[in-house]
């Protein structure tokens, strides 16, 4: 089966084409969308003869909406847009701003335009001034400046923080924040060692142990010393009696 395949439109079609039109299309689209819904029909003559008086008028329609279009996208250049949405501290959105949003508030501002001729690069997602492209036609462009501001007051540092750190579609801006806190438990861990269950000491103290190890094996020594000397003297007065046991058993 051919990939593409020729119709003659026998309405206007947008992005396609006016009736009396013949146009070169894929196949899936031509089975799927344009014939199930009448809007095209195989090429014929004499088809196209009786479709000339509907094509002049479609022509004429044509001619007054490109007009129409470039009033339109004259008007819209420097257009400004502000919404209000819900964001966290630093400044990112709950919801991204979408294309249907922005055609919706041209809209009240009396700017009829479809959301597909709003053209975003990407997902807007933080309190920011962004340029937004209305193509209306192949050579119709414009830009309009969105103003997306919090629900509530925001801190100029959490503004700050959000705008260096959080580029469109971001999810958060606390980097700097998470480094200062590391730095900290960094520092504190080099000032003091784990001993035991539970129990810490600085490295001083750390130093100091095996001086204080030192000393309480001296005391011990010391203690073990004095012990056997008193050993050595309950021990010497029983070698001294014994003479006198002698004697009373020779009398």
């Amino acid at each position: 089966m051919a990939k593409n395949v020729k119709l003659l439109l026998i309405e206007n079609v947008d992005d396609l084409g006016i009736v009396g039109d013949v146009v070169n299309v894929r196949t899936g689209f031509a089975r799927n969308y344009l014939l199930p819904r009448n809007l095209a029909t195989q090429p014929d003559e004499a088809l196209i003869k009786q479709l000339a008086g509907k094509r002049s008028q479609a022509e004429k329609l044509m001619a007054e909406r490109r007009k129409d279009r470039e009033n339109l996208s004259g008007k819209l250049q420097g257009v400004e847009v502000e919404m209000i949405r819900a964001c966290n501290d630093m400044g990112i959105l709950y919801g991204a701003v979408t294309q249907q949003d922005i055609a919706s508030a041209l809209g009240k501002q009396g700017f009829k335009v479809a959301p597909r001729d709003v053209r975003i690069t990407s997902a807007i997602k933080r309190v920011d001034t962004f340029d937004v492209h209305i193509k209306l036609d192949n050579d119709l462009d414009s830009v309009v400046k969105l103003v997306v501001k919090p629900d509530r007051e925001l801190t100029k540092e959490a503004q700050g923080e959000g705008a260096s750190a959080a580029p469109a579609g971001a999810g958060g801006g606390d980097g700097p924040r998470r480094r200062d806190a590391l730095s900290q438990a960094i520092e504190a861990a080099n000032q003091q060692t784990v001993t035991g269950w539970g129990k810490r000491e600085s490295a001083t103290d750390g130093a100091a142990a095996p001086a204080e190890k030192k000393a309480k094996k001296s005391e011990g020594k010391k203690s073990e010393g004095k012990k056997e000397e008193s050993k050595k003297d309950d021990v010497e007065p029983k070698a001294e009696k014994k003479p006198a046991k002698e004697k009373a058993a020779k009398k």
